[in-house]
């Protein structure tokens, strides 16, 4: 797919060696030299759009101070039919080269030309990847954690696969294990406070206190009376969990679809233990010899592990010697596995049987500790965790409102669940809010400024410019003026400094868009979108549409039809909604 701002590099690189063999063939430098030059956008761009090195770089091969170097050059140079209308030297030898209307004009065949393509990359071509997301314990309502893990999930799935790779959304159901336990145990407590009163049957200190729980017990007894009370205390657990998961997890789903969110599977983890997998995973790991015995449980040798690893990645013996590492515990002495070894084998199912390239997770920062972990075991296993499995890991988030800060606890049952939050503010400014900053900053999410219907609220500024556009298009289209095609514009009459610096922000999405990618940043969307509708909202400001001649005209509104384009186009990637009306 067309990147202009990277075509127009390869061009500057071009036609500069094309001078440089044009005077050697002269005899006016030495032939046959090397010139390893960088093409770079000027931070000033006043003197030009795009500085080559070329002089500097080539002036000990070419035996000849920089500047003669760069006039050489200069007067070889041929700017006919290319991207660029001049190229003047400075400093101590840049090749500063201005941009033409050719360029200007491509940028707007390109976008068009695309159509939701545009941005488009190949990066990822014939490569698979899993994103993991959200992956909540399903012992209770989704919260706030979870919809900034939601939408970073998503969106960083959405970009991957623009920029060409095959992507898999998928949840984690963690249905088994010691969270389960817990859970059954504290909707039992409740049901049976229902039975024999609340001071006569205590809840655990470390069970879920949330209201949720009090109303799954409530279920329980309206539909079946006292009789689950009569049964042993382990089946009594078993269907109390079985329960409470069959009203949770469809909530979930429900939730996180109503916030735009549909994955391709729910994998369970009860699957992984009923199949073998677990067990089969970990006797591979013993097999390969990373694996003891002490006191009755079995370990994994973690220590070694994180050591090799780490060595692996550039640190010295000394260095990892002094690292605080400690072994885990796959298999408990009562012969439960852990989640740590249940983890491991649903990785190695990522990798090895489902055969995704890449597998990404979206974590709490909480878990840090637990990445080079993994990472390392999936190395002993030799499906390259640590260059496989990818870890972004998510700052939390502040809720405020009114100034002040809305404390959040999960156990105390004083989270903000994620339906209580959609209820106060749209889906568009939710996904918005919470993808706007980099995964390892915090959010202060701002509930007052989420419902404004101004230019301070993020997402209402960039969905304004997009329905502005539509309004003008409309308009002009009543009284005859409609959209041109791409080719029908004269590029030479967008001259005006914000008309040719919105020109610039339409090509620079391509690049954006991989950047994104690359970094595993889907926020970069939310930044480049708020810049471009702040430089629409500026060049609409100074450069009138309405009223002018009709070659004028007819460029303008083009090139508020491409803004209007890769606005949708970019709010599409973030899940939100570009309305034509507001």
């Amino acid at each position: 797919m067309t990147n202009m701002i990277q075509g127009a590099k390869a061009q500057v690189a071009k036609l500069t060696q094309a001078a440089y063999e044009k005077a050697a063939a002269e005899g006016l430098l030495p032939a046959g030299a090397e010139v390893r030059a960088t093409v770079e956008i000027p931070k000033d761009t006043s003197h030009g759009d795009y500085a080559s090195s070329f002089a500097m770089a080539g002036a000990k091969a070419l035996h000849m101070a920089p500047r003669q170097i760069a006039q050489i050059i200069v007067d070889h140079l041929e700017l006919e039919g290319s991207y660029f209308q001049k190229v003047e030297i400075a400093g101590p030898g840049f090749l500063n080269f201005t941009l033409g209307p050719k360029w200007y004009g491509e940028v707007l065949s390109a976008v068009e030309t695309e159509g939701d393509r545009y941005g488009s990359g190949e990066e990822g071509r014939g490569k698979r990847v899993m994103v993991e997301f959200v992956s909540a314990n399903p012992t209770g309502p989704m919260h706030m954690g979870n919809a900034r893990g939601g939408v970073l999930g998503d969106t960083l799935a959405n970009v991957l696969a623009r920029d060409g790779w095959d992507t898999w959304k998928e949840f984690y159901v963690n249905d088994a294990g010691n969270q389960i336990h817990k859970f059954a145990v504290s909707i039992n407590a409740r049901y049976m406070q229902l039975l024999l009163g609340e001071d006569n049957f205590p809840f655990p200190e470390e069970g879920y206190h949330g209201d949720d729980i009090r109303e799954l017990a409530k279920a329980i007894y309206e539909a079946h009376g006292e009789s689950w009370g009569n049964l042993p205390e382990e089946e009594r657990l078993d269907k109390l969990a079985e329960y409470g998961l069959s009203v949770n997890i469809p909530k979930m789903r429900e939730d996180l679809k109503k916030y735009g969110i549909v994955y391709d599977q729910w994998f369970f983890e009860s699957e992984l233990h009923n199949s073998g997998y677990v067990e089969k995973t970990v006797q591979m790991l013993t097999e390969k010899g990373w694996t003891y015995e002490k006191d009755g449980a079995l370990w994994l040798n973690t220590t070694q592990l994180l050591k090799e690893k780490f060595m692996r990645e550039g640190k010295s013996r000394e260095q990892v010697d002094k690292l605080d590492l400690k072994d885990d515990v796959l298999r408990r002495a009562n012969g439960f596995y852990t989640y740590f070894a249940a983890d491991i084998a649903y990785h190695r199912n990522k990798l090895e049987v489902r055969g995704f390239d890449l597998a990404i997770n979206i974590w709490g920062a909480d878990h840090h500790g637990h990445v080079a972990r993994l990472q390392a075991a999936l190395d002993a296993l030799g499906l390259d965790g640590s260059h496989r499995l990818v870890i972004v890991l998510m700052q939390l988030v502040n809720l405020m409102q009114d100034g002040k800060p809305v404390r959040m606890s999960k156990r105390s049952g004083k989270a903000i669940a994620l339906h209580d939050l959609l209820d106060e503010v749209s889906v568009d400014a939710a996904r918005y809010f919470f993808n706007s900053r980099t995964a390892t900053s915090p959010v202060d999410f701002d509930l007052d400024l989420a419902v404004r219907q101004d230019s301070d609220n993020p997402v209402y500024y960039v969905q304004y410019a997009h329905a502005r556009i539509c309004s003008l298009v409309s308009r002009l289209a009543e009284e005859g003026a409609k959209v041109p095609a791409a080719a029908e514009v004269d590029a030479s009459l967008m001259a005006a400094a914000e008309e040719l610096a919105l020109v610039k922000s339409l090509a620079q999405y391509p690049e954006e868009l991989h950047l994104a990618a690359r970094d595993y940043d889907p926020s970069r969307i939310n930044r480049y979108l708020s810049a471009l509708a702040g430089d629409f909202h500026r060049f609409y400001n100074a450069c009138r549409i309405k009223g002018e001649e009709s070659a004028v005209l007819s460029a303008r509104l083009k090139l508020a039809d491409t803004v209007r384009a890769v606005l949708a186009n970019g709010l599409k990637l973030l899940g939100v909604s570009a309305p034509e009306k507001m």
